[in-house]
């Protein structure tokens, strides 16, 4: 008999009993002599209760639940699951699973042999567990991780290692200790080891695009291109302009104090003496 059958048997069955008892207690009320009226006091006399109705306990609801989940894609299954082992962090047996997540492993040979053929799931014969990329316990071992990628490490690898891995991601950046950027292209976050010692491999290609990007000469023309590409600049020129002008300070030049030979004066180009002939060595 299948789980939806079931539920339909166990419906009836409720109604049946809750017309029956209603039945009884209508036959009881009918049956009972007739009490004699208490005169009251005052004019107005309170109301009658009715009957109180016996409620039974509707586990419907709950079954049909359990029964979209058994007969939802296997994917779907499989996705719950995994969310419940990456949430929890332990080894549960199939048994365990279903009582957590109604997903019934030993019932679906489909979903038990994908849940064991997952590369996020490390299965030991009995029971099922999450599995991460790199195995990782803190931020210590996170740190020797990273140091072993100096061109960058994607943190969506090390993201799902342990629960308060992108809390140590960001103490160690805090620290000094990595960088975190952001690709632009792909929008994915990449840690770098700040370690003077990591030797980084640039290509010769980025370094000739890097030497071939000529510069605005204009400090305000620099702080336009920064906000374009979404980096607040650490000057503000136009406003340091603007504030000068109202206290009237023009920005000029300093003049270069220049500097006098005397015969004590170290020449470092003697042997080019035909730059000296127009030089007035003052008389010591």
């Amino acid at each position: 008999m299948s789980l939806q059958e079931s539920l339909n048997k166990f419906k009836q069955q409720q109604e049946k009993c809750q017309s029956t008892l209603t039945n009884i207690a209508a036959r009881a009320q009918s049956s009972k002599p007739p009490q004699p009226q208490k005169t009251a006091p005052s004019s107005s006399s309170a109301p009658s209760k009715a009957p109180t109705a016996i409620k039974f306990s509707n586990d419907t609801e709950r079954l049909q639940h359990i029964n979209a989940i058994r007969k939802s894609p296997v994917g779907a299954q499989i996705k719950r699951v995994i969310d419940l082992l990456l949430e929890t962090r332990q080894a549960l047996t199939p048994e365990e699973i279903n009582e957590a997540c109604y997903v019934d492993i030993n019932a679906n040979k489909a979903v038990f042999d994908s849940l064991r053929n997952n590369h996020k799931v490390n299965y030991d014969g009995k029971r099922f567990a999450y599995k991460s990329k790199h195995d990782l316990k803190g931020k210590d071992q996170l740190l020797s991780l990273i140091r072993k990628f100096p061109e960058g490490l994607p943190v969506v690898d090390v993201k799902d290692a342990y629960p308060s891995v992108m809390e140590d991601l960001q103490a160690l950046k805090a620290a000094g200790q990595v960088w975190l950027l952001s690709n632009m292209d792909s929008q994915e976050d990449i840690v770098y080891p700040n370690d003077p010692k990591v030797t980084i491999k640039v290509d010769d290609d980025l370094k000739q695009l890097f030497r071939g990007i000529e510069l605005p000469r204009d400090m305000v023309d620099i702080e336009k291109e920064l906000q374009k590409n979404g980096m607040k600049p650490a000057t503000n020129t136009a406003k340091r302009r603007a504030m000068a002008q109202v206290h009237g300070i023009t920005s000029k030049p300093k003049p270069k104090k220049r500097r006098e030979i005397s015969r004590r004066t170290k020449l470092t180009n003697a042997h080019l003496p035909e730059l000296f002939e127009k030089l007035n060595v003052p008389d010591s």
